[in-house]
């Protein structure tokens, strides 16, 4: 193995090849061309192989990274893809969209050596891609079907990771979603330059002909009630994800549009769709000056596709500076590339006609979020001009007090943290609604986790009522 493995010192790091910043900002195409197997084998090589993979305890799906790594650099591809699908339901989005700068490639042993990090994603995207071309993909066929029924609100990462984990085990599965798509901020909430969607299709598919079903255009709350979802199903999995954007809490907000209806507005006309507020340039950027507020992964995605549709100038207004930003430092840096401009250690003041007025910040103690926290500079105001302002300032969780099921102070779901029950015997919970807005990862490894939590509560109350 170690002929096989460990060419960390030899072989230097390598990612697929990026299209160039002036080629890619004209469309929504991925920026990564795709790994040769030569090059893939050889990146999974400079593995290190460590007795304590931090790769690995870094992840939250605890992916066997380490083994999956040496079938990739032995050829053995099959059987490489294998390792990684048994941990990760949907291990091709992860490739694509996962911070790894932040989690598995961040904690990487040659990383923290000097040598540069395994390209762990690139590798994942490479090995999930060929598996689905060469046909690897095994479709869902449960052992035996049971006559239990689970509903499940959400078609987002977390309730088709769910979905999956319960039709394997021969449940009737059921997903209800409000929009008209399977996927959730997969298909509406993430550009295709970072996801294209036929790579959510594909799954949603499998999962379509392993015998889920899908209920879409339900809004529940309104569509049906909770009570009546309730009295469908043996038991039922909350993963509605957050949705409600955070205030800018500046004057004139009512002028500022929301990251997320920015973002679906994108998405649909890039699905073939007619989005009125986009033909009339309501949400569309073309020769405007664009302003974004925020530093997240969502003001991220809102630069970049500004940038696509055309905008005169894109500015990311910050409060903080570049170190204390919590979006990917991967996605500030294709950004820059890109054309974007950033101010960092500026916070909006209001917001009117043709302008956003700012004040200059400096970082002072650190906040309860182990973060310097932002103070204004006296006598520091100044105007950033801008014709399109977005605020990509996060989400919190609408109002489910009708549904019955308690809440934190926050208004996720409170939940039994080791089984996902909610105040309500045989109602889980999980991903965004649990945990506030997350990363996809997490919210793939909660369904997947919440999932287990009720089989076993299932068949639990089974033998009780045969006894």
């Amino acid at each position: 193995m170690t002929e096989r493995m460990q060419k960390f010192v030899a072989l230097g790091q390598s990612w697929p090849d990026k299209r160039p910043a002036s080629e890619r900002a004209g469309d929504f195409h991925e920026i990564h061309r795709q790994f040769i197997a030569e090059k893939a084998e050889a990146q999974a090589s400079r593995c290190a192989q460590c007795g304590v993979p931090f790769c690995q305890t870094h992840c939250p799906l605890q992916n066997n990274i380490p083994d999956w790594l040496r079938l990739t650099a032995e050829g053995r591809l099959r059987e490489a893809y294998d390792v990684a699908a048994s941990t990760n339901s949907m291990p091709e989005v992860c490739g694509r969209i996962c911070p790894q700068d932040r989690l598995c490639e961040g904690a990487c042993v040659i990383e923290q050596s000097g040598h540069g990090a395994v390209t762990i994603g690139a590798v994942e995207k490479y090995l999930t891609d060929t598996a689905w071309r060469e046909g690897w993909v095994a479709p869902i066929k449960p052992r035996a079907e049971r006559s239990e029924s689970i509903g499940i609100i959400g078609a987002g990462p977390a309730g088709l990771a769910a979905a999956e984990r319960m039709r394997l085990r021969g449940y009737q599965v059921t997903v209800y979603d409000r929009h008209d798509r399977i996927g959730g901020l997969l298909v509406y909430g993430i550009p295709n330059f970072k996801l294209e969607k036929e790579v959510v299709e594909r799954r949603a598919q499998r999962l379509i002909d392993g015998g889920v079903k899908f209920e879409l255009n339900c809004n529940v709350g309104e569509t049906i009630s909770f009570a009546d979802l309730r009295a469908r199903h043996d038991s039922v999995l909350i993963a509605t994800g957050v949705y409600k954007p955070r205030p800018l809490n500046a004057p004139h907000d009512q002028s500022v549009v929301a990251a997320l209806d920015y973002l679906i507005a994108s998405n649909r006309v890039g699905l073939g769709e007619d989005v009125p507020d986009f033909t009339s340039g309501a949400l569309n950027a073309k020769d405007r000056r664009v302003v974004v507020i925020g530093g997240g992964d969502t003001a991220m995605d809102c630069v970049r596709t500004a940038r696509r549709q055309g905008a005169k100038s894109v500015t990311c207004l910050y409060r903080r500076d570049r170190a204390n930003m919590p979006g990917s430092q991967r996605e500030v840096s294709h950004a820059e590339e890109e054309g974007v401009g950033f101010d960092w250690l500026a916070a909006p003041k209001s917001v009117g006609p043709g302008a956003v007025r700012a004040a200059r910040m400096q970082l002072g103690a650190p906040d309860e979020s182990g973060r310097r926290a932002p103070e204004e500079q006296p006598n520091s105001a100044y105007e950033a001009p801008a014709d399109l302002v977005i605020a990509a300032l996060g989400f919190d969780p609408e109002d489910l007090s009708g549904w019955d099921v308690a809440t934190t102070r926050w208004g996720t779901l409170s939940v039994n943290p080791l089984t996902y029950e909610t105040s309500q015997p045989g109602v889980f919970a999980a991903g965004d609604i649990v945990r506030g807005a997350s990363l996809v990862v997490w919210a793939i490894r909660e369904g997947r986790d919440a999932a287990d939590a009720m089989h076993a509560w299932l068949q639990a109350n089974a033998k009780v009522a045969a006894e």
